[in-house]
């Protein structure tokens, strides 16, 4: 299998696993990775995904031979991998330890949090290639990283290691070690929302992703007010506000 699915407790680990290509994006891979994150979406019991690529590379791009010959159609069937982690309502985790080329860096952009392996490096290479970027990259690189390096990375061959990407804002971390090292790195941060009800983390990143294309505080208040007070209704909330007022009324007993 090309694509693989591992379960780490609530966390979700996706694979690419076709390392003699370097992970080279297919249009069956890309519609197996969509359709492993639809799975992910649907279990109760998965919180976070983690997706990575069996080293040495994270993920070297299109395959070019499918590239070459692809219109539109199939050019959306490429996207279609990365545009369901970019579009996936659960939290999600890029490890990222080797390179991210192309539609691989699509990838990677397309998670809400990035980390890297000390060999990491981020390679727009569309205009290396000819063709001019897809999938949102342009989109997704500026809003992380502004438009000086996004800039920089799409037409004057910029590639940032592991450490300017930290530096830079691309990535939250850089983990030593190897790949296993790096992949527990990013499932044991996913895992701070194994513990949480899931629809409250769903809640909170709809509300991240709106609040995102607002552009005043008060209509980021309204967005948060709404979804804070069903939280507050919720009878996980009423647990816990019982289990707290229980540990107060005990404390305060001689």
């Amino acid at each position: 299998m090309t694509v693989l699915l591992e379960r780490r407790g609530g966390v979700a680990v996706i694979t690419l696993n076709d390392p003699a290509r370097r992970n080279a994006l297919t249009i069956p891979m890309s519609a197996r990775l969509a359709e492993l994150v639809a799975e992910c979406e649907a279990d109760p019991d998965t919180a976070a995904i983690v997706v990575t690529g069996a080293p040495p590379a994270f993920c070297a791009g299109a395959d070019l031979t499918v590239l070459g010959e692809s219109r539109e159609e199939g050019l959306r069937g490429i996207y279609a991998g990365f545009l369901a982690v970019a579009r996936c309502s659960l939290p999600t985790i890029a490890a990222v330890g080797g390179a991210a080329v192309g539609a691989g860096l699509n990838l990677a952009l397309a998670a809400d949090v990035r980390v890297a392996g000390p060999k990491a490096r981020f390679d727009a290479r569309f205009l290396q290639l000819g063709i001019h970027p897809g999938g949102g990259m342009t989109w997704m690189l500026q809003r992380l990283v502004g438009p000086q390096t996004a800039t920089a990375m799409t037409l004057f061959r910029h590639v940032p290691d592991a450490a300017e990407a930290q530096r830079v804002g691309l990535t939250l971390s850089t983990v030593d070690g190897d790949h296993d090292a790096l992949v527990q790195a990013a499932v044991d941060l996913a895992s701070a929302t194994t513990g949480a009800p899931k629809e409250l983390v769903l809640s909170i990143k709809r509300s991240m992703r709106a609040t995102a294309a607002q552009t005043g505080h008060d209509d980021a208040i309204e967005t948060e007010l709404a979804a804070q007070l069903t939280s507050m209704d919720s009878p996980a909330f009423a647990q816990l506000l019982a289990e707290m007022k229980a540990r107060i009324s005990a404390a305060a007993t001689p």
